[in-house]
């Protein structure tokens, strides 16, 4: 069976008398986009910085690629590619010149490789610019490209929308499904974005006050209840919601000219056929599924998130 690429092991953050984090345990295997979330303050970012060495660590153990990060920091740190919070950037050099200084700390990083690089983030058009004159989107997308240089088995990315453009974001999107598609790398994300990481994780991770809430795959969330919310729109509200109150067992809501429902697929097809039965025309029926936002904040309580 193949290692997992990251291994947390009952990972412990202490300050003075308060547990920042307490007793983290998940893996991420190789190829895998892993979203971490959790409301604001819960412990993301501080996971994050203990993984890369930015933090000492209490108790527990960081494992990446096999190699633990407090007894092994070298070989565990080179296979490790991350922005944290923001990326840093010599701002009075160019693009190229930063990911030549940066390409210099890494051994057999050649200038092909740092073409490819820009090539992947496509910054070619500003690349020889300074970096003072740059977006933050572009920062963000030169960061990436930093983190990329020496071919990391993990990437780590704490918040790599911040600044990003739609387009940028579904570009960024699709550029690290391709890196975990065809390179097998593994990518860790944190975002305050939920609808961005539905459509970009495989699986995600819920943190809170410091614990491990949650681990499942994003369509396991998305699929944990068999009721769904259903929108009829009908000719007749209060002669139809009196003919369900009569007719089943189903709580219905009235919203302006429409009807709502939580009902089983099945359930659908037989409240459609009851109105129709009885004389009362049904417009439009829709279904609104349950997004990883809607999932997140049933289990966080509603906590804003960062």
């Amino acid at each position: 069976m193949t290692t997992p690429i990251v291994q947390i092991r009952h990972l412990t953050k202490r300050l003075g008398n308060k547990t920042i984090i307490d007793n983290l345990s998940f893996e991420v295997p190789r190829g895998e986009i892993f979203g971490f979330l959790g409301p604001n303050g819960a412990g993301k970012t501080t996971t994050i910085r203990m993984m890369v060495g930015l933090m000492s660590i209490s108790e527990g153990e960081v494992l990446i690629n096999g190699h633990s990060i407090k007894h092994e920091f070298e070989a565990a740190i080179a296979q490790i590619g991350a922005i944290v919070e923001n990326p840093e950037m010599y701002k009075y050099l160019t693009g190229y010149q930063n990911l030549l200084h940066f390409a210099r700390m890494s051994p057999n990083v050649s200038k092909e490789r740092i073409n490819e690089v820009i090539k992947l983030v496509a910054l070619g058009n500003r690349i020889h610019d300074k970096v003072k004159t740059y977006s933050l989107g572009m920062r963000q997308r030169l960061g990436v490209a930093q983190a990329l240089l020496h071919k990391p088995a993990l990437l780590i990315l704490d918040e790599p929308t911040n600044g990003l453009d739609p387009a940028g974001i579904r570009e960024l999107r699709d550029y690290l499904k391709k890196l975990t598609q065809e390179d097998n790398i593994s990518v860790i994300v944190s975002s305050h974005l939920l609808s961005e990481m539905e459509l970009l994780c495989d699986r995600v991770a819920i943190i809170q006050h410091g614990k491990l809430t949650d681990v499942r795959l994003v369509k396991d969330y998305l699929n944990e209840s068999e009721l769904v919310k259903v929108i009829f729109k009908v000719d007749q509200q209060e002669a139809a919601l009196q003919i369900i109150k009569t007719r089943t067992n189903f709580s219905a809501n009235a919203i302006h000219s429409q009807i709502e429902l939580s009902l089983n697929y099945d359930q659908i097809a037989e409240v459609n056929a009851i109105w129709v039965q009885n004389g009362i025309k049904v417009y439009s029926i829709q279904s609104i599924v349950p997004t990883l936002e809607d999932t997140f904040l049933q289990m966080t309580g509603s906590d804003p998130i960062a």
